[in-house]
């Protein structure tokens, strides 16, 4: 294939600005430390994972046995209930959540979603799509739910199931819902129809490998739990994976003859390339250290922190977190470094390409927009 000058000057602009905005990112949890270069000859192929990973397709090229090795991986870090899960590779954390609600509305079609407003945007958008009937309960002070809201409005609903979509690392700073908490209010109002959905999109890939793990997963009597693949990890493409019950997946499940196989997923045709970097990403962390690479990741969070309060910014993290939150800074500041704001707040990230120099670089930035010009 071939394309003209024009065209060609096209993308070379467009890749000259992406990798100019790739280098002062901080407000997004995007890793941007990879090297997939082991996998280009892949791109060479269509490569279509359509349908379930764990049933045969007359489709051969696909990546299915590599999918199944990733969702072993995510099985085993989230505590999954041995013989009675199930789970694919999908286009991001939005779709997991997606799934995760769908599951529990296929459980309890007269259930009632409960989510905080903290929670990642695509619970509200996902809650439309499904049409679902849904309460927001409100967010303490750090972004974790408010458990005594929770409580108020489950006990004036309580003849109807129940739906928790919980987040393990809230949006805006990186705040954990507490299951076990949520689960003792349930037990106390004896709600026995309840499906708790968590969105762990970043922390799911950070809780686990922390020296004092938090329970945030299966081990908590959840239902689905939802991971985004291109934020921790890192991907050049959206990409993340879902785990639930295999009981609860199986009332969704259907056979599709186009393709000879059953078919439970939200897409028919999947990406083949994702499960692969995905496999790429599992393997180098294990050879790397897992522990060690959160660890780091922690370490310039707190460096950020000390820094910004040198500087008198009151700057702030949740326990643990990689998330740094400050008073929204100058414009200039957050369009130049792409922080993301949310009221009268901003956040940085530290992902494993964020080193302490980067760091030093956004607060010197700070600093000079903050001192005051002399008329």
């Amino acid at each position: 294939m071939r394309i003209n000058e024009n065209a060609e000057s096209t993308l070379n602009k467009l890749l000259d600005d992406i990798r100019k905005n790739s280098d002062k990112m901080l407000g997004y949890p995007l890793n941007k430390k990879f090297d997939y270069s082991a996998l280009y000859p892949f791109l060479s192929y269509t490569i279509n994972n359509a349908g379930d990973p764990y049933e045969l397709s007359s489709l051969g090229t696909n990546t299915m046995a590599i999918e199944r090795s990733v969702l072993n991986f995510f099985a085993d870090l989230f505590n999954a209930p041995e013989g009675n899960w199930w789970g694919y590779v999908n286009h991001g954390g939005s779709e997991g959540n997606l799934y995760g609600l769908y599951l529990a509305r296929e459980c309890y079609p007269k259930g009632i979603v409960y989510y905080c407003e903290s929670a990642h945007y695509s619970a509200q958008k996902n809650i439309r799509l499904l049409n679902l009937p849904s309460v927001v309960i409100k967010a303490q002070a750090n972004g974790e739910i408010d458990y005594d809201d929770l409580n108020e409005a489950v006990r004036v609903n309580r003849h109807l199931p129940v739906i928790i979509f919980a987040t393990a690392g809230t949006t805006m700073t990186e705040a954990r819902d507490d299951v076990d908490t949520i689960q003792a209010i349930l037990k106390e109002l004896r709600i026995t129809n309840k499906y708790i959905h968590v969105d762990a999109a970043l922390s799911g890939m950070i809780y686990p490998f922390l020296e004092s793990r938090p329970r945030f997963a299966f081990e908590t009597g959840i239902d689905s739990i939802s991971v985004s693949g291109h934020k921790f990890l890192g991907s050049p493409l959206p990409c993340g994976v879902v785990i639930s019950k295999k009981s609860n997946r199986d009332r969704i499940a259907e056979k599709i003859p186009y393709i000879d196989s059953v078919d439970a997923t939200i897409a028919g045709s999947r990406n083949g390339i994702t499960p692969l970097i995905l496999w790429y990403a599992i393997q180098s962390l294990k050879e790397e250290g897992a522990h060690e690479y959160v660890q780091k990741c922690i370490e310039v969070a707190k460096y950020a922190e000390q820094k910004l309060k040198e500087i008198g910014i009151p700057a702030w993290r949740n326990p643990n977190a990689i998330t740094v939150v400050l008073p929204t800074p100058p414009r200039k500041i957050c369009k130049t470094w792409q922080l993301a704001v949310q009221n009268d707040i901003a956040h940085l990230i530290t992902m494993p390409d964020v080193n302490k120099e980067k760091i030093d670089a956004f607060v010197i930035d700070l600093e000079k927009e903050l001192i005051p010009v002399e008329c």
